[in-house]
């Protein structure tokens, strides 16, 4: 069985059904059916089914939402916007795919020779529960527009999400199994991977789970895409506009009560500005109002669960333990639920867990830096590599900088997010492969090169 939890009270919402392994390969079996005619459907009727997928996911924004914020605690006001952009990137791939596929010509000694983009078959994928729509679509908008079936496997934390987004393809007229739900237990993957039908695997998670979803794909020799955990830093030079900093700063950190792999998680502040700063954050934070995440007004939900929620304040009390200052909350609440509450840390060194773990919560450590060369220095001392931020009135020298920092995107004077017309991934333990834009669209093709004399 599945049980979905609430996190804001603790109480269990439902239990669903989890398929056997013969109705798992079954599931499996269907998708892997679906693809021969879905192949050779045009870009056009692909595009025509994406959009109509988009528009049942807006009819059905509320509902989406609420049943995030029932599941894994997002609040209502960030579970809207997040089912708009899902239904955006299926809009996106709708009108792009077939362009970002055209056929590239390439000279050689043929008479004429190019390379041709064609879907692998039935794709797998592996989902975490932090944005259940959008981490969905970022997978199953350019897979099938691309003329892949694709198969997703959720976390069990969000089953009604997964039901809910396969109910909406089927409302849209979308071609029977071209997605197919597989609503299974955690040791089910290892299994779900090797079948036959399987062709490439998409996962997200944390670093330990993608090591063993990697090293089973790559004992079948299949491709796959990893986009795993972060630490990202933020670095706020002298020069910046501190207010929009702090501003941009606690909004990365506490999206999702702090519960997104691409935050801002280690604030690197110039020394001279960096008392000027803290406070600034520290402001920000304060004003927070944690609660019920069905509440428009609530800004910070719970954490989704509650061994999540204790790692994390280890987490934080040994970052205090070493030295760490905790200027705002850093204490486990009172009463049901699986709340932690927005927390500041400051002169946090890189011998702390909030420096040198990924922390998945409303937890800001900040780190005084001399320089943008200690900056830089400390910006690269983490095994992750996924995002980070420069904050400057330099631009031009922020480009360089840009170049010296080991992630997969850097956003310089703004916010590190994942964008649909970009391509978003990582590099050393946040894993490899792209999502979005339009490499994202080929890491589940067939680069055929094609000769002709």
């Amino acid at each position: 069985m599945l049980t979905a939890t609430n996190p804001f009270n603790g109480e269990k919402i439902a239990e669903y059904p989890s398929l056997s392994d013969a109705e798992m390969n079954q599931h499996i079996d269907a998708a892997r059916a679906a693809y021969p005619a879905w192949r050779k459907t045009s870009f056009a009727e692909r595009a025509r089914i994406l959009q109509a997928v988009a528009d049942e996911l807006r009819q059905r924004k509320a509902h989406l939402a609420e049943l995030m914020a029932m599941e894994m605690g997002k609040p209502v006001k960030e579970g809207g916007p997040e089912v708009e952009k899902a239904a955006v990137c299926a809009e996106f791939y709708a009108a792009n795919a077939e362009r970002f596929l055209q056929s590239d010509v390439l000279e050689s000694d043929a008479s004429n020779s190019y390379v041709r983009y064609q879907p692998l078959g039935t794709l797998l994928g592996i989902l975490p529960w932090n944005a259940p729509l959008w981490l969905a679509f970022r997978y199953l908008a350019p897979a099938l527009m691309a003329g892949n079936t694709c198969v997703l496997k959720h976390d069990p934390n969000v089953p009604a999400s997964a039901h809910a987004i396969a109910e909406a393809f089927t409302a849209a007229g979308a071609p029977e199994n071209i997605m197919v739900n597989l609503p299974v237990t955690t040791p089910q993957v290892e299994a779900a991977i090797r079948h036959p039908a399987i062709a490439a695997v998409s996962f997200t998670g944390s670093a330990v789970a993608g090591a063993k979803v990697a090293a089973t794909a790559g004992s079948e020799i299949k491709p796959c895409v990893m986009e795993l955990g972060g630490s990202d830093p933020c670095i706020v030079l002298a020069d910046a506009d501190l207010s929009t900093a702090a501003d941009i700063a606690v909004l990365s950190r506490i999206i999702n009560a702090g519960q997104s792999c691409i935050a801002a998680k280690r604030i690197l502040v110039e020394k001279s500005v960096y008392s000027e700063f803290t406070v600034m954050v520290e402001e920000r934070l304060a004003k927070l109002k944690l609660g019920d995440p069905r509440l428009p007004e609530t800004d910070v939900g719970p954490i989704a669960r509650d061994d999540l929620r204790q790692n994390l304040h280890r987490q934080v009390a040994d970052s205090i333990a070493k030295g760490a200052s905790c200027l705002l909350g850093g204490e486990l609440p009172a009463g049901e639920g699986y709340f932690y509450p927005p927390t500041l840390l400051a002169d946090v060194h890189p011998d702390m867990p909030a420096f040198c773990e990924e922390t998945f919560g409303p937890v800001m450590a900040l780190t005084p830096v001399a320089d943008i060369n200690e900056a830089l220095t400390l910006a690269n001392q983490t095994e992750y590599g996924l995002g980070a931020a420069i904050w400057t009135a330099q631009v031009d020298k922020a480009e360089q900088w840009a170049g010296e920092i080991e992630s997969g995107q850097v956003a310089i004077n703004g916010i590190v997010k994942t964008d649909p017309r970009l391509p978003s991934g990582g590099i050393k333990r946040s894993g490899f492969g792209r999502e979005l834009g339009p490499h994202g669209i080929k890491e589940f093709v067939n680069a055929k090169q094609v000769w002709i004399k």
